[in-house]
Parts: C-alpha cells; structure tokens; sequence
C-alpha cells in the first residue's frame, strides 16, 4: 500500500482498498520479515479518530487501514469516487490472510480476546485451513501494559516463529496495541476486532443482505444492546453529519499528521 492510495474522510487516511491488495500487503511484509499495521475501520473505528485527535494520528499512521464498513466504502466513493464495488471487512480478510498463510507455510500468532474464546477459535481455524501453523496464542491481560512487559511480549511472539500477529483487543484498544507493538516486531500486525468472536462461534453474521445494506449495526445493536447502544444511536449520525459537512466543504477535516511516538500506556 502507499500513499496514493490513502484518502482522507472525516480526517482518518483509510485505503481505497480491496481484499486481493490487502491480502497481498500483508503477505509481502510477512515474508520479507518487516513490520505493517493494519486495521480494517467501521463507522466506530472512524469516529474514535475524529473524537481523539491524537488517536486519529496513530490511525494516519498505519500502512494499511481498510472500509471495515459499507458506510466507510460509501465515503470513499462519494468523497474521492473510488470507484470500489465492497467492503474490506476485517473478519473476511482475516480468512483471506490466513488462507495465504497456510498455503505458503506462515506461522500465526493470535494475541487477545479471553481463554475461552481462543479455545474455540483455534480449532474453528484448524478445521478451516488444515495447514494453517499457529505459532502461539495469548489472551488479554485486561489491564494496561506494565513497565517492559511489551519486550517481553514482543520477546515471545518472536520467539515462537510467528509471522504475524493477529490482534483481538477491540476498538481502539487494538489499535493502540498494534501501533505500540510495530516497532518492536519484523512482522505485520492486524487489529481484527470482532473476527475472534466470529471465528470462533460466539458472534452470528448478519445476513448478505443486511451486509451489503451497511445494516450490520442494527444487527449487532440486536445482539448486544445494552453494550452497544451508545456507539450506534450517538456515533451513527455524528459520521453521517461530518460526512455530509466535508462533502459540501463545510468542514474541511484536515487529517492529522501520521503519529510516531510510542504512546506512554497501552492496553495488553
């Protein structure tokens, strides 16, 4: 990925984008053993960068950020006429990225989420890529980092052979995370939100077609509302109305300059 590929909505650079490329990118750092950051954006994923500018700096920072969300692909061809036909959905890119992984040999890492859903997962996984090598997983701690305790996952994630790292700490944990993380591996990193939860059973998809209709929100909001309410019903018309503000040139939404230094705490 480069620069040309990134646009500016609502003052986040996310790539105008599709699965192969991603998938490729990820690939090509793995095997050539230096570190990426990638994270696939919804609407949430956006807005926490607009709401924070000094997020929104990390996220300008990463090599790849992918439409997580139809309304973030809408954006990208309503703002820039990007021209794309789908999402990059990180759940399904996840699969992309792990099928490539198995058949060239790749050893993965998986680092988040709990125990229990990691026990679900990694079976789910084998039984989808039978060659698939999983050099190691790690659940969260739950807390923020302590002093040299990224060294020392660093150390182990090294260590076991991994190739990448798959990041499951939610939005914007996982972001934080992985931008935290980058200088200290030779491997990409991929903040994957809810594909831990998916893969692994715990979450249903929504049907296709509230998919391709960007209603995976209201389908989520269904499943855990009392969780999710305050990011669907406050943040879903803020974007709609910034985007419609930078549309016009009401607002110029000026993206932040990519971030570069270590944030102080992280969560782990």
């Amino acid at each position: 990925m480069t620069s040309r590929t990134k646009r500016n909505v609502l003052g986040v650079l996310v790539d105008a984008t599709d699965y192969a490329t991603a998938t490729d990118a990820v690939v090509t750092a793995a095997h050539e053993r230096r570190p990426l950051a990638l994270t696939a954006l919804a609407v949430h994923g956006v807005m926490t960068g607009v709401l924070d500018p000094a997020h929104n700096a990390r996220l300008n920072s990463f090599d790849v950020v992918t439409p997580d969300g139809q309304p973030v692909r809408w954006a990208l061809n309503l703002l820039h006429h990007a021209g794309l036909t789908d999402r990059v959905y990180g759940p399904t890119l996840t699969l992309h990225v792990l099928s490539r992984f198995a058949d060239e040999g790749l050893p993965v890492y998986l680092y988040g989420s709990t125990e229990e859903t990691l026990a679900r997962l990694i079976p789910a996984l084998e039984r989808m890529f039978p060659a698939l090598k999983i050099a190691g997983a790690e659940p969260s701690k739950f807390r923020a980092v302590q002093p040299g305790e990224d060294a020392e996952i660093a150390d182990r994630i090294r260590s076991s052979g991994a190739r990448l790292v798959l990041v499951g700490l939610g939005c914007p944990r996982q972001e934080v995370f992985t931008y935290a993380m980058r200088p200290l591996l030779d491997m990409p990193l991929m903040a994957v939100g809810a594909a831990f939860d998916y893969h692994a059973g715990l979450l249903r998809q929504p049907p296709p077609w509230m998919q391709r209709a960007g209603l995976e929100w209201f389908w989520r909001l269904g499943l855990e509302p009392k969780r999710l309410w305050r990011r669907y019903v406050i943040l879903n018309p803020a974007y709609l109305s910034r985007l419609a503000a930078q549309k016009v040139g009401l607002w110029k939404a000026r993206p932040p300059a990519p971030a570069t230094e270590r944030p102080a705490t992280f969560s782990v």
